[in-house]
């Protein structure tokens, strides 16, 4: 396993994909809506900053709404999300995603319950 990317959730990902550019020198290499969300790629070059805006009501419009703009979740790609879901629940770490769901960019995604991971919200994600 190795890092993928962070998760950040905020109001306008267009604007903050046009800051990390000018900051950082970031490229966006991927766009598209999916399940709710404007979701939007930053190259980082050893991973990537996945911004994620709300465009109806779900997941991210109510973690901005409790928490606000920030991180929210890190993630690990793996080349078994299978094996990398049974290690967890190995040991009893709870799952958000029992099974391997579709995930933004075309990639297979699943989630680990952040009361069992240091309170952050891990994804796996097989490309």
């Amino acid at each position: 396993m190795h890092f993928d990317h962070a998760g950040i959730a905020t109001e306008d990902a267009r604007a903050l994909a046009e800051l990390y550019s000018d900051l950082f020198g970031l490229e966006v290499v991927h766009e598209e809506t999916f399940d709710g969300m404007r979701v939007v790629f930053l190259d980082c070059e050893n991973g990537y900053f996945e911004l994620l805006e709300p465009v109806e009501k779900g997941t991210i419009s109510r973690y901005l709404e409790n928490n606000g703009a920030g991180i929210h979740h890190l993630a690990l790609a793996t080349e078994d999300i299978e094996g990398a879901l049974e290690t967890a629940r190995n040991h009893d770490v709870r799952l958000i995603d029992e099974e391997p769901r579709p995930g933004a960019w075309g990639h297979t995604v699943a989630f680990l319950h952040p009361k069992d991971t240091g309170g952050i919200l891990i994804e796996f994600v097989e490309h």
